[in-house]
C-alpha cells in the first residue's frame, strides 16, 4: 500500500538531516591550505641612468612546506626573470607562463602607468606560478624567492 500524501514542506521538516551543522570556525576559519600573494608598493631607486624599480611581494600561508606564515620581500624585474628561468629548468612537468614585457623606451620606463602595468603583470604572474599545486609543495626556489630576504638573482642562477 502507498504512502498517503504529504505536502512538501512536511517530507523536508520530517527527513532526518544528513549534513552536520558547520561551527562558526569551520564557515569563517583559516581554510585548510592557503596561499596568498601579493605584489605591491613599487619604489623607484637611484639616479640618473642607474634608475630601478623594485617590488614588495607579500606573502601569507599555512602551506608546510613554506618556513614563514607571513613574509616580504623586495624583487626588481631582473629578479623575476632570473626566478622563471630558474623555474623552467628545474620542473618540466609544469608550464610557466610568460613575464611582462620588458619597456623599450627609457623615457617612459619610470612612468606610473608603466609601473604599474608592469606590477599588475607580474602580480598575475606570480599568482599563476604560486597557485600550481606542484612548485607550491616542490619548489624550494619559488618558497626562497617568496619568502627568503636574502634571495639574490645573481647567486640563485645554477
Amino acid at each position: 500500500m502507498s504512502k498517503p500524501f504529504q505536502s512538501i514542506s512536511d517530507v523536508i521538516n520530517t527527513s532526518p538531516s544528513k549534513h552536520k551543522a558547520q561551527s562558526f570556525r569551520e564557515i569563517y576559519g583559516e581554510p585548510e591550505n592557503f596561499l596568498e600573494v601579493e605584489v605591491r608598493n613599487p619604489q623607484t631607486h637611484g639616479y640618473g641612468g642607474d634608475l630601478y624599480t623594485d617590488y614588495e611581494i607579500i606573502c601569507r600561508t599555512n602551506i608546510p612546506a613554506f618556513t614563514k606564515k607571513n613574509s616580504s620581500v623586495r624583487r626588481r624585474y631582473s629578479d623575476f626573470v632570473t626566478f622563471r628561468k630558474i623555474l623552467e629548468q628545474e620542473t618540466t612537468r609544469v608550464v610557466i607562463p610568460p613575464l611582462p614585457g620588458k619597456i623599450l623606451l627609457n623615457s617612459n620606463k619610470f612612468n606610473d602607468i608603466n609601473i604599474e602595468q608592469r606590477r599588475q603583470g607580474l602580480e598575475k604572474f606570480l599568482t599563476t606560478v604560486s597557485g600550481h599545486p606542484l612548485l607550491q609543495t616542490g619548489s624550494k626556489t619559488l618558497i626562497a624567492f617568496i619568502q627568503n630576504e636574502k634571495w639574490e638573482a645573481r647567486t640563485a642562477y645554477y
